[in-house]
């Protein structure tokens, strides 16, 4: 199931999202179709709590307790003509996407992918540690900063190095402390796509300190453009991870291609650390860290040979993730 925050593509500002589903080439709109069997099954309300509220936000859903797979309940339960005339589908050309999750509680990124961390410190002339081979290493990113597809992003105030990073994102749907790593991708509700966005001279400087990433990443983050469950991705299971190829264009140019598989750490062994003696909420979030070549830090003198300037558009790609384009603007005056 895909599922995802949508509302017209001409709304005013500020319209509220709506939750829907993917089905067939369009989009289910989840609270049209909920109210639709209600009407045509009273016992629906009795027998599932999911029938008893509107459905309004991925959010909402998490706060009443209920878990992202339930959904399926309402897409099962259609009824309806299903052609070009039925409210409940909407045609995905007049769609605006916003981020999978509104309001997430945290965001934990960690630092799973061998190749890009060995380049990191190839560059600084030194091994990668040991303790990295043995600890998935994760920081504390900025939650109030969430864009979803297509919202701009800029470079923070004094920084000329701006920069993407390709990384899978998963959302905790249930709450979930101490788990145990065969177990924890139970506690995953879906997938994303999430671009950590850096600025390179920023966190230079402040990795000189060693205290962990703070300006130099805090500034944005984006994250979508749909959430996929991950009974959609079983059959690619590979090794860490799935056997899908993740790229990054910037324009015309494509700069990065990697595979998921590549991971040296899974998700369960992410879920593991992060919620070693701590409770996760449902609506958490986990990046994967930067995919192989993920990064300009990493490609930028054989691909595009400079950073990221306004008038840019970088399109993140991830095999049945979809993809998740940002422009970059020049940083606005005002707020």
């Amino acid at each position: 199931m895909r599922i995802a925050h949508v509302r017209g593509r001409h709304a005013p500002a500020g319209a509220p999202w709506r939750l829907a589903a993917a089905l067939g080439d369009a989009w289910l709109d989840l609270e049209t179709a909920r109210r639709r069997a209600a009407a045509a099954d009273a016992n629906r309300r009795h027998d599932s709590v999911l029938f008893r509220r509107p459905i309004t936000t991925l959010d909402d859903h998490l706060a009443r307790g209920l878990r992202i797979e339930v959904l399926a309940e309402v897409v099962d339960a259609f009824v309806g003509p299903r052609d070009e005339d039925d409210e409940a589908l909407l045609d995905p050309g007049d769609l605006a996407f916003g981020p999978p999750i509104l309001r997430p509680p945290s965001l934990r990124d960690f630092y799973a992918f061998e190749q890009h961390v060995a380049t990191m410190w190839r560059r600084r002339d030194q091994e990668v540690p040991e303790a990295w081979y043995r600890l998935p290493i994760f920081y504390f990113s900025n939650v109030s900063e969430l864009r979803g597809p297509g919202e701009p992003v800029w470079a923070p105030r004094g920084s000329g190095e701006l920069d993407f990073e390709l990384e899978v994102c998963a959302l905790v749907d249930t709450p979930a402390v101490d788990l145990p790593a065969n177990r924890a991708e139970e506690a995953i509700g879906g997938y994303t796509i999430l671009n950590d966005w850096s600025a390179r001279d920023l966190q230079r400087d402040e990795s000189t300190v060693r205290l962990g990433p703070a300006k130099g990443k805090d500034f944005a983050s984006s994250i979508g453009p749909w959430l996929v469950t991950p009974d959609e991705l079983a059959d690619a299971r590979r090794g860490a991870g799935y056997d899908l190829t993740m790229t990054a264009r910037v324009g015309d140019v494509e700069v990065s291609r990697g595979r998921w598989s590549d991971a040296r750490f899974s998700f369960g062994q992410m879920l593991e650390r992060a919620s070693a003696d701590v409770r996760l909420r449902p609506g958490d979030l986990l990046g994967s860290g930067t995919v192989g070549t993920g990064c300009l830090l990493e490609v930028r003198e054989e691909t595009l040979g400079r950073w990221l300037e306004p008038g840019d558009e970088v399109a993140l790609a991830i095999d049945r993730l979809g993809e998740l384009v940002a422009p970059v603007v020049d940083r606005p005056a005002r707020r």
